[in-house]
Formats: C-alpha cells, structure tokens, sequence
C-alpha cells in the first residue's frame, strides 16, 4: 500500500480575478518546471483539500490546485451569483492562460471528474490525459441517487434524520434545503447546511469516519458546501441530462485512469462502468473495499499507482519508490 506524499507547502499562490464578483484562489506546488496537473475538487461546494496536494510526486509534477467560485479561500465565499457550470469551466482555461500552461492532465474526483470531462470536452486541445475518480456523470438518476431514492435504502437512519429535519411534505429535498439556506434564520441556516453536509459525509466512506463528518460539517466547509450544492442540484448542474456520455467522443482517445471504489455509495459504480465502455483509451480501476472518498486507503493506493503510471505515459521519469 502506498502512502501520500509528504505535506508539501506552496511555492506560489494567486489570487485571480475572473470577473466583478468572484476572484478565484490558485496555489501551485512541486516542480515549477514538472509536468502540470489541475486537481479539481468535487462538491460542487467543498474546496480543495491541502492533502490533496500529495498524490503527486513533487520533483516531478507542477501540481496547480484551485478553489472553484465561493469555495475554500475564493471570494465571495458561499456565493451562488454567477456561479455555474459553464463560468466554472471558462475559469479553469483562465488559470490555464494565466499560468502559462500549454497542456495539462487533469485530476478529478466525484463532482471534479463531471467538471474535468465538461471542461475537456469544451477544450479538448488542451488536455494531456486524465486521472478520475468517484466518477459523477451529472445526469437526473445520479442526482436522484443521492437525494431522492438509493442511498437512503443503504443508510436510512441517517435519511431518517436527513430528511426529517428540514423537509417539507410537498418538496423535494433539494428543494426543501435550497429554501431554508436562503432563508433570514441565521441558526436555521447553519442547522441546514450541516445537515446536509452530514448526509454526503456518512454515505462516503465504507467505514464510518467521524474524522470525515467533522470535516465536511466545519460551520464555514458546510454552509459553502450546502449553499452551492443546493444551487447546482437545483439547477441540474447547469448540464443537459446526458451532455457527458453524448460528447465523449470528443476526449475518448485520450488517456484516462478511472479509480473508482466497489462499494461507493455517493455515485454509483455504474456510472465509472459506463463511461469506461464509452472510452477506448480509458482503464478502470475497481477498489474492492473502498467507498467513496479519495482518503480511504485503497483509493488513495490506486491514485498515487496512477499519478506514477500517467508520469511514465506521458514522458515524464517518475522517482522509483
């Protein structure tokens, strides 16, 4: 089993403003001069982890990591105005530009791979390969996964109280938390967004983690989280229904690792099955005692392997281990 990199600090961070409202935070670590990987967080809503930094070799890749609008340290935080999913991907080209980079691999995981393909798909000349994880199609079934019916037959304590604490008899979920995140009762707010935040915390792991609960339920973490996620949910993620799978030709001959956890109960193993059909240049690799999250061990063992293999196929020598 191989382990995570050492915490590595930035050698630079940016702060870039992409129009009037949102200024997105940027930080870059490793090798200035390596290969250049974007690791693009899931959520929508969460920010960028700083372990995330650590599925990299640092003396051999340039690793740029980012805060999508209102997430982690860009600004205006929790900010839903302006904020979809086609600015989300003219924002990752303007770090692109703003950089200085030609071509890059992308790294995404749940939400991130959705935006990693769209991105691809709308800038295909620009991309290297790709390392996904937890794969998220972005489809009305995905969704409904999560927050109508199927995961709520695995964990249905946790839907009990999920559902219980906010919903209304004629609303959806989705619906029913988006009202009371946007409501003037600043305690019922916080209440919400942690619930909700909860809720994917407890569905993400095989094994219950409360170090993962504590995180994803942080007040500041949470209320962001709950603030955009209900905004994209609601807006059903500012995609057509199959807009992925109906365009993946256009990114299908690139490289592609597909790491994706057996028992995942945030997105399904279906959907990683059915892009991997989709793409002759991808492989897919089924953790068979993991979830969800990139920090169990067995996903975060498969992600480093393909860190490692994408530096051999791209040309790049990696450091033997």
């Amino acid at each position: 089993m191989h382990n995570l990199f050492p915490d590595i600090r930035p050698y630079a961070d940016h702060q870039l403003q992409v129009d009037d409202l949102h200024t997105i935070y940027v930080e870059e670590c490793g090798k200035p001069d390596g290969l250049p990987v974007l690791v693009v967080h899931g959520g929508p809503g969460v920010g960028t982890a700083k372990q995330a930094r650590c599925f990299f070799d640092p003396d051999i890749y340039r690793i740029i990591l980012f805060d999508q609008r209102g997430c982690g340290k860009s600004k205006p935080h929790g900010e839903t105005e302006s904020n979809s999913t086609d600015l989300l991907i003219k924002d990752m080209d303007a770090i692109r530009q703003h950089l200085d980079v030609d071509k890059w691999l992308l790294f995404g995981g749940s939400w991130g791979s959705t935006l990693t393909m769209l991105y691809a798909q709308t800038y295909p000349q620009t991309v290297l390969g790709f390392i996904l994880r937890g794969v998220f199609l972005g489809r009305p079934k995905d969704m409904d996964w999560l927050y109508k019916e199927g995961a709520n037959r695995v964990f249905p304590e946790h839907w009990h109280k999920f559902e219980d604490d906010f919903c209304g008899h004629e609303e959806s979920i989705i619906d029913s938390y988006y009202k009371v995140l946007r409501s003037h009762n600043e305690l019922a707010r916080m209440s919400a967004a942690k619930s909700w935040a909860a809720w994917e915390a407890k569905c993400a792991t095989l094994r219950s983690s409360p170090k993962t609960v504590d995180s994803f339920t942080e007040p500041k973490t949470a209320l962001g989280f709950a603030m955009i996620s209900t905004h994209y949910m609601k807006n059903h993620c500012f995609i057509e229904a199959n807009q992925i799978l109906d365009n993946i030709e256009k990114i299908n001959h690139l490289p592609c690792i597909i790491v994706h956890g057996r028992y995942d109960m945030v997105c399904p193993l279906d959907q990683a099955y059915s892009l991997f059909q989709r793409w002759p240049a991808s492989e897919l690799d089924i953790v068979r005692e993991a979830g969800h999250s990139q920090f169990e061990p067995g996903i975060s063992d498969a992600l480093l392997k393909a860190a490692v293999s994408m530096a051999k196929r791209l040309g790049k020598p990696e450091q033997q281990a």
